[in-house]
């Protein structure tokens, strides 16, 4: 089959990156475009011990790959759209928004607990001011820690503290299975040896057993998106969190691919663009612009085409969930930018823009308290 020409494509090298990344390829693909997907290391992904809300300040996961598109080295950038700062280089569009995969969070936990069974004073851990808030608005009881790392080491730090603890029984049970050889009245307490036993566990079970624990959690709030597309949902029980009370980030779920303005982004456009999809990023992120949050603020902005208008939630939450202010609206399909501003700035006037500046300071004092002494 004749092809149109070969993109090159930018993305992430992490295994959820690469797999969102094939997303796309395969989708132009299917138009006849021939893809060569080029993997990038970005200073988020080299700093491995902050937490995303302060690498999100920089676009950090965003930047580098944006700029091999700008040096003319690639046609175009795959980025997950939540990570894309709302000011974007004057020369870079958006050129395509795919079908938008779930918006929602999961909560994560080793027996498929829901987030009503978790015990009280559970330790639930994310890297995200947003799901620290909600979290603890829903129960202020709830220790919640900070976990950073890709889909798989944050299963793997999960499930860590209980597959250790059965290794360690198994094992135990094993040395006492071999010190009661020919005891006709000894019956042991598992069926299998301890290698049996590992020998069947999944590959993620298999490193989460030699990973080194440092925080026990109960459970993880992960986007459900990232976790279907890293291929681990099979792997671990988790239950979804409802987005009216976990309203999600903007952009969760959906994917970008920027480009220069120019033929290639129009092409790309017309290619993979979904119209619904682009609409409900759209609110979500000219609200987000509006109140200028980025990704300093405990935010939640979740927009779903419904018909001719676009019901749009949003929930601004100071940093640890003793305030917020939420609202819903549903915004004219046509006007839908402009009624998202306007909704933005009736939000702002009734308190989410103090609120965000408050975060704001706390950013700012943090980023103080970790300069080197005289700086």
């Amino acid at each position: 089959m004749r092809t149109r020409g070969t993109l090159r494509l930018a993305t992430r090298g992490s295994l959820l990156a690469r797999r969102q990344a094939s997303i796309v390829s395969e989708r132009l693909e299917e138009r006849r475009y021939e893809v060569e997907l080029v993997p990038v290391e970005t200073t988020g992904d080299q700093i491995r011990d902050e937490l995303i809300h302060r690498l999100g300040k920089t676009g950090a996961f965003v930047r580098e790959l944006d700029e091999r598109v700008l040096d003319g080295e690639c046609d175009a950038a795959i980025h997950s759209l939540k990570d894309v700062p709302t000011e974007q280089p004057s020369d870079l569009v958006t050129a395509a928004v795919p079908e938008r995969g779930p918006a929602g969070d999961v909560l994560v936990t080793p027996d498929g607990a829901s987030f009503d069974e978790l015990p009280t004073e559970a330790t639930v851990g994310t890297a995200s001011l947003r799901r620290r808030a909600e979290l603890l608005t829903q129960r202020p009881d709830l220790t919640v820690e900070p976990i950073r790392g890709n889909v798989d080491t944050r299963l793997e730090k999960l499930l860590a503290p209980s597959l250790q603890a059965e290794h360690q029984r198994r094992s135990e049970a094993d040395s006492e299975r071999k010190g009661n050889v020919g005891n006709d009245d000894f019956e042991p307490t598992f069926d299998r040896t301890v290698e049996e036993w590992f020998d069947d566990r999944p590959e993620l079970e298999k490193q989460a057993l030699g990973r080194e624990v440092e925080t026990e959690y109960d459970a993880i709030v992960l986007a459900r998106a990232g976790l279907e597309r890293s291929g681990l949902s099979h792997a671990v029980s988790f239950r979804d969190l409802p987005t009216t009370t976990f309203v999600p980030a903007p952009g969760q779920g959906a994917l970008a691919v920027t480009a220069t303005d120019g033929e290639t982004a129009r092409e790309i456009q017309a290619a993979i663009d979904h119209p619904r999809s682009r609409v409900e990023v759209t609110v979500e992120r000219t609200i987000l612009a509006t109140l200028g949050g980025g990704c300093i603020a405990p935010l939640g902005i979740h927009a779903t085409v419904q018909g001719e208008y676009v019901h749009t939630a949003v929930a601004v939450f100071d940093r640890d969930g003793d305030e917020s202010i939420t609202a819903t609206r549903d915004l004219p399909i046509e006007t839908h930018a402009t009624a998202a501003r306007e909704f933005a700035e009736d939000l702002a006037d009734r308190g989410a823009a103090d609120l965000i500046e408050s975060a704001r300071r706390d950013a700012d004092e943090a980023d103080a308290d970790d300069l080197p002494e005289g700086k």
